[in-house]
């Protein structure tokens, strides 16, 4: 769970799609567009201003502080969401094909939402019944991302063309999983640096589906906010670790190869795809600040303070499996996480984890219901995901503080070409 590191992403509003972004750093947000509350007297708008939004003409727009201006591009090589930077609120919710609504009403919902994931990206509001939740804010570094669910293909008629690395997850020993928490037709990923902005995509989404779909269910997550640390780092977990050292970076040789279907792969219309693993990780915190700092650190592997290797050096000098201490024994447990998850430990197996932690309250007993929504991106989860757990499965030190209580797999599939929604090379294919 800790020892891949958050992506090491392209600033958002750069390439692919430099250009574009520079542009919208420099008028496309809303608030360059459609003024400020209270600075330029944002009001509500009479009939025929765009999205019920209007400005006081005689006032000079303010502008946008930076993380409002941040900007994803929607459409692209790949989706958005996977290689963007860790956002500081997320949303991930599946969604059930309701009775009766095949392929053909499938279609028209992903039409619809890729249409309002655009918009939104954009900084732009949701058309004429736009909420205005977001109104005063910019694109604030919003993704949005769809997958489709090993069901999503008996029930749209589409079981051909089922990918095989959609298969079910194997049951892991660890897993206490809730069925009604766990899969789903549809998935969708929302991430974005500022909270209203992504509840409003979120509520957008929600009622695009109309009658076609119903939630199945949903989870809510966070992460540090941009600027809270004077220098950019790998972020910490609930459990105060930094989460995440040894991730795929970007500008590795394989990293497309580890993390993204081939543009000749299998289906085809999973060309510059990848596949997204979602668990509700539950961190039984109680037990787990019951121990000593070095007893966690031993656990993870890892110095707690700094992330470094127990074996020495920084958070990215190589981890020394060998090294012994003055009484012989091994500095970095043999059952220790970071050990485990080693990809040289796994034949190999890398995956890009992009997480969110989560806290949804205080049980009856007073036990915090907090952890991480782990996600993480492959090319195969055959080759990345299933092994890694297997191990972990077999006497990871850091099975005994956490809890797998949900469980999906997704076939996320490449990016949407200009005029195009995304998975229409499934769905029309």
């Amino acid at each position: 769970m800790v020892d891949q590191s958050t992506p090491e992403a392209r600033t958002p509003g750069t390439a692919p799609g430099e250009a574009e972004a520079a542009s919208a750093r420099e008028g496309i947000s809303r608030r360059r567009m459609l003024g400020t509350a209270g600075a330029t007297g944002l009001v509500l708008g009479t009939a025929g201003a765009a999205g019920g939004y209007a400005a006081a003409p005689s006032e000079a727009a303010a502008p946008l502080t930076s993380l409002g201006t941040d900007r994803a591009m929607f459409h692209g090589k790949h989706q958005p969401g996977i290689t963007d930077a860790l956002q500081a609120r997320g949303h991930v919710v599946a969604f059930d094909l309701t009775a009766g609504a095949g392929r053909k009403e499938a279609a028209a919902l992903l039409r619809r939402w890729s249409e309002t994931a655009r918009r939104l990206m954009a900084g732009e509001p949701n058309g004429h019944d736009d909420t205005g939740v977001a109104r005063d804010a910019g694109p604030s570094s919003l993704t949005i991302t769809f997958g489709f669910g090993h069901s999503f293909f008996a029930r749209t008629g589409l079981e051909k063309r089922r990918p095989a690395s959609l298969d079910p997850l194997p049951e892991f020993s660890s897993d206490h999983l809730d069925k009604n928490r766990s899969n789903g037709d549809l998935w969708v990923q929302i991430g974005a640096n500022d909270s209203l902005v992504a509840f409003h995509a979120l509520r957008a989404l929600q009622k695009d589906t109309g009658s076609a779909a119903r939630v199945r269910w949903q989870m809510n997550g966070f992460n540090r906010s941009p600027g809270a640390t004077a220098h950019p780092m790998t972020a910490r977990n609930l459990m105060g670790q930094i989460d995440g050292t040894r991730n795929p970076k970007p500008a590795e040789a394989d990293f497309d190869q580890r993390i993204f279907v081939p543009e000749k792969g299998e289906p085809s219309w999973m060309a510059n795809g990848s596949y997204a693993v979602v668990r509700r990780i539950r961190m039984l915190l109680d037990d787990w600040e019951k121990l000593s700092g070095t007893a966690q650190e031993d656990v993870i592997g890892r110095r707690k303070s700094d992330g470094a290797a127990l074996s020495g050096g920084t958070e990215t000098t190589a981890m020394d499996l060998e090294k012994t201490d003055a009484k012989g024994n091994l500095v970095v447990p043999i059952n220790a996480h970071a050990r485990i998850t080693r990809p040289d430990q796994n034949g190999g197996a890398a995956m890009l984890r992009r997480p969110f932690s989560f806290h949804d309250g205080i049980d009856t007993d007073g036990v915090p219901d907090a952890g991480l929504l782990f996600i993480c991106w492959q090319a195969d989860p055959l080759r990345g995901f299933v092994p890694v757990q297997r191990k972990l499965d077999r006497g990871d030190a850091l099975s005994q503080y956490i809890r797998h209580e949900s469980s999906g797999l997704f076939a996320v599939p490449g990016g949407a070409a200009k005029g195009e929604y995304v998975g229409q090379k499934l769905l029309e294919g």
